[in-house]
């Protein structure tokens, strides 16, 4: 069994902000695998369904972002789960808006929510599914950024980065992080050797480009 839990703030004020992406995509999810009864379980909102032969518990905490551990942590002990039967969706600044990264580890790179997981499941050792919302506009702060819906022009690069994760997501329940990563990750690519003036050597220049999610996304 596996937890597949989506970050947010729960309230129609917070629906459509940055900070919910990560429930947003919880909620694809679960329309995809049919799951329609939600359950007040752990201080969040739960749904079975089954990716394959593996069951998995759909999960969106009700405590606010900030306390996020203390629905998932429960839940991941009433079922007797490790930290790594844990996947995390969530909210990433420092990705720009629509891309994505999966890890199957790692540090809560300032994010409170990721903080408070750590904290009530005991590890760093627990998936993320991180999806990019870009750093704050000039003269805003993280709250009013993260808690702002997103502008018009990033609207389509979301849709198309939850359309991505979908397989993404099952892909992990069914045949682990490492392929996961491998297929989904976006890629970095070498640009070709460059030549220098005669009388010297070659070097190779190598400079890492970001493959975009989907045609809408950022370069």
């Amino acid at each position: 069994m596996k937890i597949i839990a989506g970050l947010g703030n729960p309230g129609s004020e917070y629906a459509r902000t940055k900070h919910n992406v990560g429930w947003m995509l919880v909620d694809a999810l679960a329309e995809r695998l049919g799951a329609t009864s939600w359950q007040a379980r752990e201080k969040g909102l739960v749904a079975e369904a089954r990716i394959g032969a593996e069951k998995v518990l759909l999960v969106k905490p009700q405590t606010y972002m900030n306390n996020s551990g203390e629905c998932v942590g429960p839940l991941m002990r009433w079922y007797k789960l490790e930290p790594e039967d844990v996947i995390v969706a969530h909210d990433d600044m420092d990705i720009p808006a629509g891309m994505v990264r999966i890890r199957k580890k790692g540090s809560a790179g300032g994010h409170n929510g990721i903080k408070s997981l750590i904290a009530h499941v005991g590890s760093e050792k627990f998936g993320r599914v991180r999806i990019g919302i870009g750093r704050p506009l000039s003269g805003w702060s993280v709250i009013n950024h993260v808690l702002a819906p997103f502008p018009e022009e990033d609207v389509p690069k979301i849709k198309e980065a939850i359309e991505y994760l979908l397989p993404a997501v099952e892909c992990i329940v069914s045949e682990g992080y490492d392929m996961a990563m491998n297929k989904y990750n976006p890629k970095k690519e070498k640009k070709s050797k460059r030549e220098k003036p005669e009388n010297t050597e070659n070097i190779e220049n190598t400079e890492n480009q970001e493959k975009t999610v989907g045609k809408g996304a950022e370069e």
